[in-house]
């Protein structure tokens, strides 16, 4: 059953797939800056809470765009979406010394949503063959 219920035309599986790449260079980028995490390091900074603040908002707004999503194309695409941003609101909130696995868990998560949000924007792509009745 191929019923979107999100991403439900081409420009929105363009869109999602877009951002999708984004967060995958952000989360490549995290190598890049280890996390000490909030709890480890007593007080966070402003940024570090104005992180948690944004990572637990889109988390909600993609667990809830799991519940609209109708197809599970779509569903694996945004709980694939939730579980990156989830496991990106962890490493702010431990750290990278008390949660190693997040780093790669999220880059392995935002690689296959790529990988199905090229899928879905593809499947939107494709040409339309129409069944043309003759007389």
């Amino acid at each position: 059953m191929n019923d979107f219920g999100v991403l439900n035309n081409r420009k929105r599986a363009l869109i999602a797939l877009i951002h999708s790449l984004v967060f995958l260079g952000i989360a490549i980028h995290g190598f890049a800056s280890p996390k000490a995490g909030v709890l480890l390091r007593g007080a966070g900074g402003t940024g570090d809470f104005i992180l948690i603040g944004i990572y637990l908002t889109v988390a909600s707004i993609l667990a809830w765009l799991v519940s609209l999503a109708r197809c599970a194309k779509e569903r694996v695409y945004f709980v694939l979406c939730t579980g990156s941003a989830t496991f990106g609101l962890l490493r702010t909130i431990f750290g990278d010394a008390s949660l190693p696995a997040a780093q790669y868990l999220r880059v392995i998560l935002l690689t296959s949503a790529v990988v199905v949000g090229a899928w879905i924007f593809r499947f939107f792509s494709a040409p339309v063959t129409e069944n043309v009745l003759s007389d």
